[in-house]
């Protein structure tokens, strides 16, 4: 077992020669804080010879020890109604929490404010001082913190490196390099876009998201009496919440699934896509109230309308506690399906 192999990515050529001169799976494990395939100087891929696992925060499921997985449910002949969660109150307030907290073992683990916010701080620390430095072999990242804060306030939202590289008056080259840096160790994430075979109207603009909504809090400056004082969930927060349990979902659901989002050069637009290998499309919505009316199921529509069979179903996340059909394909589910 080696970790922290992004350090010495020169090993990656002798270990595919001591693989390909005994072809037994299970010889190594490799580990990291860093995807060692975005790595420049990494020697080989090893394509073809090893099985790649990522260990994302801790899932929301994983938290409350459930067993089933919404992108299975999603995916079924039919949705289940959601009964365990019937006559629950809906608990703002347990939601808000476990927004603050995210998914990192030792943030959950601190129940003060201003311990879990010790901690994000060391560990940005941490990994910009340390990890990043090592990574990109020089000293000069001085506008790395900078850069994630702007990047906060434009989390969950199209990113677009033309317009940030004048905000922050820094060159799209040297920008895209920290982002390649930032998605490397697995800090920041681009969403990509869906678009059907036929249509020239979707944009093709990735979403940029944080991995962690309790970083990203961190990193706006979001506290619980900021939120509390909110009618609702904030949106940013939860979109970005809502993204990183989608994708640890997909690690371990049995139906194999891309992630992406959708929207059309008129507005017209779906949160998160997810397209399984039979090409059939299942869209979610997330809101941050529990009002629903028809209206917010609009992108949906749009999208089954132009996409036609390949439409599989539909959803609205809420913050509420009742499933409800709004027709045979689209329906409103409580936020707490992703982990209950």
């Amino acid at each position: 077992m080696i970790d922290e192999v992004q350090r010495a990515p020169a090993l990656f050529l002798p270990i595919k020669y001591a693989v390909d001169q005994h072809r037994r799976s299970g010889q190594f494990m490799l580990s990291g804080s860093a995807n060692v395939l975005l790595l420049p100087r990494i020697a080989d891929s090893l394509a073809g010879r090893m099985e790649i696992l990522t260990l994302w925060p801790l899932a929301q499921a994983e938290i409350e020890g459930a067993k089933h997985n919404l992108i299975d449910a999603l995916f079924a002949p039919k949705l289940g109604r959601a009964g365990s969660l019937r006559g629950l109150k809906p608990d703002l307030e347990a939601l808000r929490e476990k927004i603050l907290a995210g998914g990192y073992p030792e943030a959950i683990t601190r129940t003060s404010e201003a311990r879990r916010n010790a901690w994000f701080r060391a560990y940005l620390h941490t990994m910009i001082g340390r990890d990043l430095r090592d990574l990109a072999r020089i000293e000069g990242l001085t506008q790395l913190p900078q850069l994630l804060s702007t990047l906060g306030h434009k989390a969950s939202g199209m990113l677009n490196t033309a317009d940030l590289s004048r905000t922050l008056a820094m060159p799209q080259t040297t920008l895209k390099r920290y982002l390649t840096l930032l998605q490397t160790v697995y800090l920041v994430g681009m969403l990509p876009a869906w678009a059907p075979r036929a249509s020239q109207r979707a944009q093709k603009t990735p979403k940029l998201f944080f991995y962690d909504s309790g970083l990203l809090a961190h990193l706006l400056g979001v506290t619980r009496a900021n939120l509390a004082a909110m009618p609702g969930l904030d949106g940013r927060l939860l979109e970005t919440f809502v993204f990183a349990e989608l994708q640890k979902l997909c690690g371990w659901a049995e139906t194999d699934t891309d992630l992406m989002h959708y929207r059309t050069s008129s507005g017209a637009e779906v949160d998160f896509i997810l397209q399984d290998r039979q090409e059939r499309i299942v869209g979610i919505e997330v809101k941050t109230t529990t009002n629903l009316a028809s209206d917010d199921f609009k992108g949906l529509r749009h999208l089954r309308d132009t996409i036609g069979k390949r439409f599989y179903r539909g959803i609205v996340l809420h913050p509420g506690t009742q499933s409800v059909a709004f027709d045979a394909e689209l329906s409103a589910v409580p936020l707490q399906a992703l982990w209950r």
